[in-house]
């Protein structure tokens, strides 16, 4: 890495020199704009859309836009004379609990490595912000702009995290806001039992970017002269069910299988999509219930033809319960 800014953090009266680096980077794939016929570079030139002459930086200069057609010009000059710090200090103004700064503030984030003799100094607020459990609330003039920032540890390195200005935050101005809408218990107790069947632990590399991995496997293919393989197509998401509880049951029951957990109660209750599934697979299994049907016709018949034998049978057997039951006295008088 390389350092971009050389400053110190001023921390009471002890001052830490530091070099600061940029803790991020951008992994997007970049191109050029080239002419289609040829591949060669697209190239811009600096203009003046009053005179149409082409411009040099000397010569361009910053321009204010203050309506009606008019621009205020900015010299160098101009901007010497605005209060702007160039003594290249971190300067710690307080310290707070994390928790009270809101992640939306956060703008970048930079490493500070301690430089030449700074190391002790630097090493002790380390760990005197990390038994702390604070955050330090600093100024500082990165990029000839004064920024709020924080300073906090992150893997016994300080980290610098510049923040926007409160009013750089817009507000949210929705319809919605505003309407009276109201959540059955029902409901909410399903949506958190949804959370629960989901939650985990934040395990950042687990996820990837897997349109720059695509797009990375066309361009390799490309300078390899091979077939490009498209990536398998996700299964589309259902369309958005009308019945919010059978949804949210239906989630629920979706994320505990992909955990591998039973489903609870026996299996969730149908669902407006899982219903018209069903629909669809009965009405393909119909055709050879009505054969089977049919075939079982014949057969009804039959045992309906054999019927009266049964009858007839029943009809002999009755003479000879009554010759039996005639015999029953004779054998009292011998007894």
């Amino acid at each position: 890495m390389r350092a971009i800014w050389k400053g110190a953090v001023s921390f009471g009266l002890v001052s830490i020199g530091v070099k600061v680096y940029s803790a991020t980077e951008e992994k997007d794939i970049r191109f050029h704009q080239v002419h289609r016929e040829d591949g060669g570079r697209i190239r811009y030139k600096r203009t003046c859309s009053v005179c149409g002459e082409e411009v040099t930086y000397d010569d361009i200069a910053k321009g204010y836009d203050i309506g009606g057609g008019e621009m205020v010009i900015l010299t160098d000059e101009d901007f010497a004379d605005l209060p702007l710090s160039t003594s290249h200090a971190i300067d710690v103004l307080e310290f707070v609990p994390a928790e009270q700064v809101d992640p939306i503030l956060y703008n970048k984030a930079y490493f500070l490595e301690p430089e030449g003799s700074a190391t002790k100094p630097y090493v002790l607020l380390r760990d005197a912000l990390s038994d702390s459990e604070r955050v330090a609330i600093v100024k500082v003039a990165l990029r000839q702009r004064e920024q709020l920032a924080t300073l906090r540890v992150r893997e016994g390195v300080l980290l610098l995290n510049t923040m926007l200005w409160p009013d750089e935050i817009r507000r949210p101005d929705f319809g919605f806001l505003d309407e009276d809408l109201k959540v059955r218990p029902p409901e909410l107790a399903m949506a958190s039992s949804l959370i629960d069947s989901m939650a985990g632990e934040f395990e950042p590399d687990a996820f990837t970017d897997d349109y720059r991995a695509a797009l990375q496997e066309v361009i390799d293919a490309k300078v390899e002269g091979r077939e490009v393989v498209q990536p398998e197509e996700e299964e589309a998401a259902p369309a958005a069910a009308v019945d919010l509880m059978a949804a949210l049951k239906a989630s629920v029951e979706r994320a505990r299988a992909a955990r591998g957990e039973a489903p609870s109660g026996g299996g969730a209750e149908p669902t407006p999509i899982s219903s018209a599934r069903s629909a669809k697979k009965a009405a393909k299994k119909a055709p050879a219930g009505k054969t089977a049907a049919k075939k079982a016709e014949p057969a009804k018949k039959a045992a309906a033809k054999k019927a009266p034998a049964k009858k007839t049978a029943a009809k002999k057997a009755e003479p000879a319960k009554k010759t039996a039951a005639k015999k029953a006295p004779a054998k009292k008088k011998s007894a």
